[in-house]
């Protein structure tokens, strides 16, 4: 049996060796073989060198360079390309995934279950707007989608036939905290408390968590869609209603006059409009983006492994 482990980094060149000097040992305690993914999401700093030195200390220690930053998503899908374990294990090369926790994954795993899912009991030090975007998009998602995804976490155990799976679906844009879900199979979950960074801090901007909340929603439901129905029926409805009431108004000689009520109805209606079209909009992207069939990802260096483009690049 064999196990690996995906660990994206993006900025990371000091919280490397910290992540390996943690994570190491816990891996070689489980008895098992083993495979450790580092994947650098483009970064701009000496990530990668410390990546490629890890490699040549340890055959273990697989490293994956991408040509720019492709964000998050887009390391996940290299390293389940790369994995070749029984098992795999995805988890944050921060450390606020704690590595304690990976016997436990195991453990789960042999008794049967095909993926195994860590639950934060808390979110840790997180800022306000990011504790208020968290606590929007999960609500949303959850109405929207039906997946409940409150405090869950990318800290992921999947079995081999899950990744498998994984690797048939044909989107571009992917939420893999969402598909993992929606790809269903029998699943057990354990609590752990976010631990805080050694080093560095978050490369998350509310701005990057704004947008990764628009796509995941717009990834897995119409329903924003629906909502232009709505909200025309809700107008419809008001101006029914107004216009009753003007013309009563009228009849009775006591119509205003000016075009207060006439401004306000234009940028009503224009406000409407104008949201509409950007929620059609937004789909109209997805859309585009799915057509033009470019690569997720682009690695421009490898360590450790035989490269095959043509599979590597999917």
């Amino acid at each position: 049996m064999k196990l690996s482990v995906l660990i994206p980094f993006y900025n990371e060149e000091q919280q490397i060796p910290i992540t390996l000097q943690a994570v190491l040992p816990i891996l070689e305690q489980t008895g098992m073989k083993f495979e450790l993914i580092l994947i650098d999401d483009g970064s701009r700093d000496q990530t990668w060198p410390i990546i490629v030195e890890a490699g040549q200390e340890d055959s273990r220690i697989i490293g994956l360079h991408f040509s720019r930053n492709f964000g998050k998503e887009a390391a996940i899908c290299a390293g389940l390309d790369q994995a070749t374990g029984d098992a795999v294990i995805l988890m944050d090369g921060d450390l606020q995934h704690p590595p304690e926790h990976i016997p436990e994954m195991i453990r789960l795993w042999q008794e049967g279950y095909d993926i195994v899912e860590g639950v934060k009991l808390t979110r840790g030090k997180e800022s306000l707007a990011s504790r208020i975007n968290a606590r929007i998009f999960y609500g949303l998602f959850r109405r929207f989608s039906g997946y409940d995804l409150r405090n869950a976490s990318d800290f992921k155990l999947l079995d081999r036939r899950v990744v498998e799976q994984w690797r048939k679906l044909g989107e571009h844009d992917t939420f893999f905290r969402g598909l993992s879900a929606w790809l269903g199979y029998k699943r057990a979950t354990f609590s752990f408390e976010v631990a805080a960074r050694q080093a560095g801090g978050s490369k998350w901007s509310v701005f990057r968590l704004a947008k990764l909340s628009i796509n995941a929603i717009t990834g897995f439901s119409a329903v924003p869609l629906q909502f232009i129905t709505f909200l025309g029926m809700i107008l419809l409805l008001f101006f029914l209603i107004l216009g009753v009431q003007t013309l009563v108004t009228w009849f009775s000689g006591g119509a205003a006059s000016g075009f207060t009520t006439v401004i306000m109805l234009e940028l009503l209606i224009g406000g409407s409009i104008m949201l509409s079209l950007g929620l059609i909009g937004i789909y109209i992207n997805r859309i585009f983006t799915e057509v033009k069939s470019r690569p997720r990802y682009i690695i421009a260096d490898s360590t450790n492994i035989n490269r095959q483009p043509d599979k590597s690049e999917a």
